[in-house]
Protein backbone atom coordinates (compact mmCIF):
# COMPACT_ATOMS: atom_id res chain seq x y z
CA UNK A 1 0.00 0.00 0.00
CA UNK A 2 3.35 2.28 0.52
CA UNK A 3 4.15 1.82 -3.30
CA UNK A 4 0.46 3.48 -4.15
CA UNK A 5 0.97 6.02 -1.73
CA UNK A 6 3.67 7.14 -3.20
CA UNK A 7 2.54 6.54 -7.07
CA UNK A 8 -0.64 8.99 -5.71
CA UNK A 9 1.59 11.92 -4.34
CA UNK A 10 3.64 11.82 -7.40
CA UNK A 11 0.09 12.32 -9.68
CA UNK A 12 -0.78 15.25 -7.07
CA UNK A 13 2.65 17.36 -7.70
CA UNK A 14 2.48 16.94 -11.10
CA UNK A 15 -1.26 17.76 -11.83
CA UNK A 16 -0.38 20.64 -9.32
CA UNK A 17 2.12 21.69 -11.62
CA UNK A 18 -0.05 21.68 -14.46
CA UNK A 19 -2.30 23.53 -12.58
CA UNK A 20 -0.25 26.71 -11.82
CA UNK A 21 0.36 26.69 -15.35
CA UNK A 22 -2.97 26.87 -16.61
CA UNK A 23 -4.07 29.70 -14.14
CA UNK A 24 -0.85 31.45 -15.15
CA UNK A 25 -2.08 31.22 -18.92
CA UNK A 26 -5.68 32.04 -17.83
CA UNK A 27 -4.49 35.50 -16.34
CA UNK A 28 -2.46 36.06 -19.42
CA UNK A 29 -5.11 35.63 -21.73
CA UNK A 30 -7.17 38.10 -19.33
CA UNK A 31 -5.14 40.61 -19.43
CA UNK A 32 -4.70 40.54 -23.18
CA UNK A 33 -8.53 39.83 -23.56
CA UNK A 34 -8.81 43.55 -22.12
CA UNK A 35 -6.60 45.20 -24.20
CA UNK A 36 -8.04 43.30 -27.07
CA UNK A 37 -11.57 44.41 -26.74
CA UNK A 38 -10.09 48.21 -26.20
CA UNK A 39 -8.33 47.78 -29.85
CA UNK A 40 -12.07 46.39 -31.30
CA UNK A 41 -13.63 49.17 -29.93
CA UNK A 42 -11.87 51.97 -31.38
CA UNK A 43 -11.82 50.80 -34.88
CA UNK A 44 -14.80 48.99 -34.79
CA UNK A 45 -16.57 53.02 -35.42
CA UNK A 46 -13.89 53.38 -38.35
CA UNK A 47 -14.15 50.65 -40.38
CA UNK A 48 -18.33 51.45 -39.90
CA UNK A 49 -17.58 55.07 -40.79
CA UNK A 50 -15.46 54.06 -44.09
CA UNK A 51 -17.82 51.28 -45.55
CA UNK A 52 -20.80 53.92 -45.31
CA UNK A 53 -18.67 56.39 -47.18
CA UNK A 54 -17.53 54.31 -49.65
CA UNK A 55 -21.53 53.21 -49.97
CA UNK A 56 -22.31 56.63 -50.39
CA UNK A 57 -19.59 57.38 -52.89
CA UNK A 58 -20.25 54.14 -54.90
CA UNK A 59 -24.38 54.98 -54.44
CA UNK A 60 -23.95 58.21 -55.50
CA UNK A 61 -22.47 58.27 -58.75
CA UNK A 62 -22.48 56.47 -62.57
CA UNK A 63 -19.17 55.59 -61.80
CA UNK A 64 -18.47 51.58 -63.16
CA UNK A 65 -15.97 50.89 -61.25
CA UNK A 66 -13.74 47.62 -60.74
CA UNK A 67 -14.50 47.31 -56.70
CA UNK A 68 -17.96 48.21 -56.39
CA UNK A 69 -19.51 46.80 -60.15
CA UNK A 70 -21.04 42.80 -60.00
CA UNK A 71 -19.83 40.58 -62.34
CA UNK A 72 -22.14 39.28 -64.63
CA UNK A 73 -20.85 36.04 -64.68
CA UNK A 74 -18.66 35.76 -61.31
CA UNK A 75 -16.24 32.37 -61.99
CA UNK A 76 -13.55 33.06 -59.09
CA UNK A 77 -13.72 33.94 -55.07
CA UNK A 78 -10.86 34.60 -53.04
CA UNK A 79 -11.63 33.72 -49.16
CA UNK A 80 -9.56 34.68 -46.53
CA UNK A 81 -9.60 32.57 -43.66
CA UNK A 82 -8.18 34.16 -40.46
CA UNK A 83 -7.16 31.44 -37.95
CA UNK A 84 -4.50 32.19 -34.62
CA UNK A 85 -0.74 30.81 -34.72
CA UNK A 86 -1.35 28.78 -31.58
CA UNK A 87 -3.51 26.58 -29.77
CA UNK A 88 -4.65 26.29 -26.50
CA UNK A 89 -7.90 28.10 -27.34
CA UNK A 90 -10.36 25.21 -27.42
CA UNK A 91 -12.76 24.53 -30.66
CA UNK A 92 -11.59 28.41 -31.51
CA UNK A 93 -9.36 27.59 -34.73
CA UNK A 94 -11.36 24.49 -35.76
CA UNK A 95 -15.12 26.71 -35.76
CA UNK A 96 -13.69 29.12 -38.09
CA UNK A 97 -11.84 26.34 -40.25
CA UNK A 98 -15.48 24.60 -40.56
CA UNK A 99 -17.23 27.84 -41.16
CA UNK A 100 -14.64 28.69 -44.34
CA UNK A 101 -15.05 25.09 -45.36
CA UNK A 102 -18.60 25.73 -45.94
CA UNK A 103 -18.41 28.82 -47.72
CA UNK A 104 -15.55 27.38 -50.13
CA UNK A 105 -18.54 24.41 -50.51
CA UNK A 106 -21.25 26.43 -51.45
CA UNK A 107 -18.95 28.97 -53.60
CA UNK A 108 -18.04 26.19 -55.25
CA UNK A 109 -21.35 24.61 -56.04
CA UNK A 110 -22.22 28.04 -57.39
CA UNK A 111 -19.76 27.30 -59.92
CA UNK A 112 -16.51 29.51 -58.58
CA UNK A 113 -13.59 28.23 -58.21
CA UNK A 114 -11.65 29.45 -54.93
CA UNK A 115 -8.72 30.85 -54.30
CA UNK A 116 -7.85 30.62 -50.40
CA UNK A 117 -5.12 32.93 -48.56
CA UNK A 118 -5.19 31.95 -44.24
CA UNK A 119 -3.78 34.07 -41.63
CA UNK A 120 -2.01 32.14 -38.99
CA UNK A 121 0.02 28.61 -38.80
CA UNK A 122 -3.25 26.10 -37.57
CA UNK A 123 -5.15 27.15 -41.03
CA UNK A 124 -2.17 26.67 -42.59
CA UNK A 125 -1.57 23.35 -40.92
CA UNK A 126 -4.85 22.43 -41.54
CA UNK A 127 -4.57 22.84 -45.59
CA UNK A 128 -1.32 21.96 -45.50
CA UNK A 129 -1.51 18.69 -43.97
CA UNK A 130 -4.71 17.68 -46.36
CA UNK A 131 -2.63 19.01 -49.10
CA UNK A 132 -4.91 21.55 -50.45
CA UNK A 133 -3.54 24.27 -52.27
CA UNK A 134 -3.12 27.96 -50.33
CA UNK A 135 -2.43 30.97 -52.38
CA UNK A 136 -0.87 32.87 -49.81
CA UNK A 137 -0.66 32.97 -46.07
CA UNK A 138 0.73 35.18 -42.86
CA UNK A 139 1.56 34.28 -39.24
CA UNK A 140 3.12 34.92 -36.27
CA UNK A 141 0.97 38.55 -35.58
CA UNK A 142 -2.37 36.87 -34.65
CA UNK A 143 -1.49 37.16 -30.99
CA UNK A 144 -1.12 41.06 -31.66
CA UNK A 145 -2.33 42.53 -35.22
CA UNK A 146 -0.99 45.84 -35.92
CA UNK A 147 -2.47 47.95 -39.11
CA UNK A 148 0.28 47.02 -40.89
CA UNK A 149 -0.19 43.29 -41.01
CA UNK A 150 -3.68 44.49 -42.44
CA UNK A 151 -2.01 46.36 -44.98
CA UNK A 152 0.15 43.29 -46.35
CA UNK A 153 -2.80 41.14 -46.28
CA UNK A 154 -5.04 43.81 -48.04
CA UNK A 155 -2.35 44.56 -51.09
CA UNK A 156 -2.24 41.08 -52.68
CA UNK A 157 -5.72 40.47 -52.40
CA UNK A 158 -7.10 43.91 -54.09
CA UNK A 159 -4.56 43.43 -56.90
CA UNK A 160 -6.19 40.05 -57.31
CA UNK A 161 -9.79 41.62 -57.39
CA UNK A 162 -8.30 44.21 -59.94
CA UNK A 163 -7.22 41.79 -61.81
CA UNK A 164 -8.55 39.66 -64.81
CA UNK A 165 -9.66 36.40 -64.05
CA UNK A 166 -7.94 35.17 -66.96
CA UNK A 167 -4.65 36.70 -65.65
CA UNK A 168 -5.41 35.10 -61.97
CA UNK A 169 -7.70 37.79 -60.99
CA UNK A 170 -11.18 37.16 -58.94
CA UNK A 171 -14.49 38.54 -59.15
CA UNK A 172 -15.40 38.86 -55.10
CA UNK A 173 -13.64 38.81 -52.43
CA UNK A 174 -14.72 37.28 -48.84
CA UNK A 175 -13.47 36.94 -45.57
CA UNK A 176 -14.50 34.67 -42.55
CA UNK A 177 -12.99 35.34 -39.00
CA UNK A 178 -14.27 34.76 -35.46
CA UNK A 179 -16.36 38.19 -34.28
CA UNK A 180 -15.72 39.09 -30.62
CA UNK A 181 -19.27 39.29 -29.25
CA UNK A 182 -18.77 38.69 -25.60
CA UNK A 183 -16.05 37.01 -23.34
CA UNK A 184 -18.53 33.87 -23.43
CA UNK A 185 -19.68 34.28 -27.17
CA UNK A 186 -17.29 34.48 -30.41
CA UNK A 187 -18.49 34.24 -33.17
CA UNK A 188 -17.59 32.50 -37.22
CA UNK A 189 -18.41 35.51 -38.98
CA UNK A 190 -18.19 34.96 -43.21
CA UNK A 191 -19.01 38.27 -45.19
CA UNK A 192 -18.03 39.23 -48.40
CA UNK A 193 -15.81 42.64 -48.85
CA UNK A 194 -15.54 42.97 -52.56
CA UNK A 195 -17.64 44.01 -54.54
CA UNK A 196 -19.08 45.97 -52.01
CA UNK A 197 -22.90 44.98 -51.92
CA UNK A 198 -25.04 48.75 -52.08
CA UNK A 199 -28.33 47.54 -52.45
CA UNK A 200 -28.00 45.37 -48.60
CA UNK A 201 -25.69 48.70 -47.49
CA UNK A 202 -28.88 50.44 -48.17
CA UNK A 203 -31.11 48.65 -46.50
CA UNK A 204 -28.91 48.32 -43.40
CA UNK A 205 -28.76 52.45 -43.24
CA UNK A 206 -32.81 52.54 -44.41
CA UNK A 207 -33.62 49.78 -41.31
CA UNK A 208 -31.07 52.75 -38.98
CA UNK A 209 -32.70 55.44 -40.81
CA UNK A 210 -29.64 57.08 -41.72
CA UNK A 211 -30.01 59.40 -44.09
CA UNK A 212 -26.50 59.90 -46.44
CA UNK A 213 -25.59 63.51 -47.69
CA UNK A 214 -24.90 64.51 -51.04
CA UNK A 215 -21.62 64.32 -52.43
CA UNK A 216 -19.28 66.16 -55.10
CA UNK A 217 -16.78 64.45 -56.21
CA UNK A 218 -13.35 66.39 -57.10
CA UNK A 219 -11.33 65.22 -59.29
CA UNK A 220 -13.77 62.64 -60.10
CA UNK A 221 -16.04 59.75 -58.64
CA UNK A 222 -13.61 56.85 -59.80
CA UNK A 223 -10.33 59.18 -58.47
CA UNK A 224 -12.25 58.93 -54.86
CA UNK A 225 -13.59 55.15 -54.91
CA UNK A 226 -9.32 54.27 -56.08
CA UNK A 227 -8.47 55.94 -52.97
CA UNK A 228 -10.86 54.71 -50.32
CA UNK A 229 -11.38 51.63 -51.38
CA UNK A 230 -8.09 50.02 -50.31
CA UNK A 231 -8.55 51.82 -47.38
CA UNK A 232 -11.60 50.56 -46.73
CA UNK A 233 -10.19 46.22 -47.32
CA UNK A 234 -7.56 47.60 -44.84
CA UNK A 235 -9.70 48.81 -42.05
CA UNK A 236 -11.92 45.49 -42.82
CA UNK A 237 -9.22 43.02 -42.64
CA UNK A 238 -7.93 45.24 -39.54
CA UNK A 239 -10.88 44.76 -37.82
CA UNK A 240 -11.51 41.59 -38.19
CA UNK A 241 -7.68 40.75 -37.21
CA UNK A 242 -8.38 42.57 -34.01
CA UNK A 243 -11.86 41.00 -33.82
CA UNK A 244 -9.85 37.16 -33.96
CA UNK A 245 -7.54 38.71 -31.56
CA UNK A 246 -10.12 39.34 -28.94
CA UNK A 247 -12.10 36.32 -29.83
CA UNK A 248 -8.96 33.96 -29.33
CA UNK A 249 -7.68 35.59 -26.14
CA UNK A 250 -11.14 34.63 -24.70
CA UNK A 251 -11.38 31.27 -26.24
CA UNK A 252 -7.76 30.39 -24.14
CA UNK A 253 -8.92 31.90 -21.09
CA UNK A 254 -11.87 29.97 -21.18
CA UNK A 255 -9.53 26.92 -21.78
CA UNK A 256 -7.30 27.58 -19.39
CA UNK A 257 -10.10 28.31 -16.49
CA UNK A 258 -11.49 24.80 -17.29
CA UNK A 259 -8.43 22.80 -17.28
CA UNK A 260 -7.76 24.70 -14.06
CA UNK A 261 -10.86 23.54 -12.80
CA UNK A 262 -10.27 20.36 -13.29
CA UNK A 263 -6.93 20.29 -12.63
CA UNK A 264 -8.45 20.85 -8.87
CA UNK A 265 -11.18 18.43 -9.06
CA UNK A 266 -8.31 15.77 -10.33
CA UNK A 267 -6.24 16.94 -7.08
CA UNK A 268 -9.34 16.85 -4.38
CA UNK A 269 -10.30 13.38 -6.37
CA UNK A 270 -6.27 12.10 -5.71
CA UNK A 271 -5.80 13.42 -2.14
CA UNK A 272 -8.88 11.37 -1.20
CA UNK A 273 -7.57 8.54 -2.53
CA UNK A 274 -4.06 9.09 -0.98
CA UNK A 275 -6.12 9.36 2.09
CA UNK A 276 -7.91 6.14 1.49
CA UNK A 277 -4.80 4.59 0.77
CA UNK A 278 -2.80 5.97 4.00
CA UNK A 279 -5.80 5.16 6.24
CA UNK A 280 -5.73 1.63 4.69
CA UNK A 281 -1.79 1.58 5.68
CA UNK A 282 -2.27 3.04 9.43
CA UNK A 283 -5.50 0.09 9.56
CA UNK A 284 -2.97 -2.72 8.48
CA UNK A 285 -0.43 -1.47 10.57
CA UNK A 286 -2.64 -1.39 13.84
CA UNK A 287 -3.57 -5.06 12.73
CA UNK A 288 0.09 -6.51 12.59
CA UNK A 289 0.68 -4.71 15.89
CA UNK A 290 -2.16 -6.14 17.57
CA UNK A 291 -1.72 -9.17 15.49
CA UNK A 292 2.01 -9.41 17.21
CA UNK A 293 0.64 -8.66 20.37
CA UNK A 294 -1.75 -11.05 20.78
CA UNK A 295 0.54 -13.74 19.05
CA UNK A 296 3.49 -13.22 21.79
CA UNK A 297 0.57 -13.21 24.79
CA UNK A 298 -0.20 -16.33 23.86
CA UNK A 299 2.83 -17.59 23.37
CA UNK A 300 3.78 -16.41 27.15
CA UNK A 301 0.55 -18.39 28.44
CA UNK A 302 1.69 -21.68 26.58
CA UNK A 303 5.35 -21.05 28.37
CA UNK A 304 3.51 -20.62 31.57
Amino acid sequence: MGAQLRVYKRRIKSVSATKKITKAMEMIAASRVVKAQRQVAASTPYATELTRAVGAVAKGSTTQHALTTESENPTRAAVLLITSDRGLAGGYSSNVIKAAEQLTERLTGEGKQVDTYIVGRKGVAYYGFRERKVTESWGGFTDNPTYADAKKIAGPLIEAVLQETAEGGVDELHIVFTEFVSMLTQTPVQDRLLPLSLAEKAEEQEKKGEILPLFDFEPSAEDVLDALLPRYVEARIYNALLQAAASKHAATRRAMKSATDNAEELIKTLTRLANAARQADITQEISEIVGGASALADASAGSD
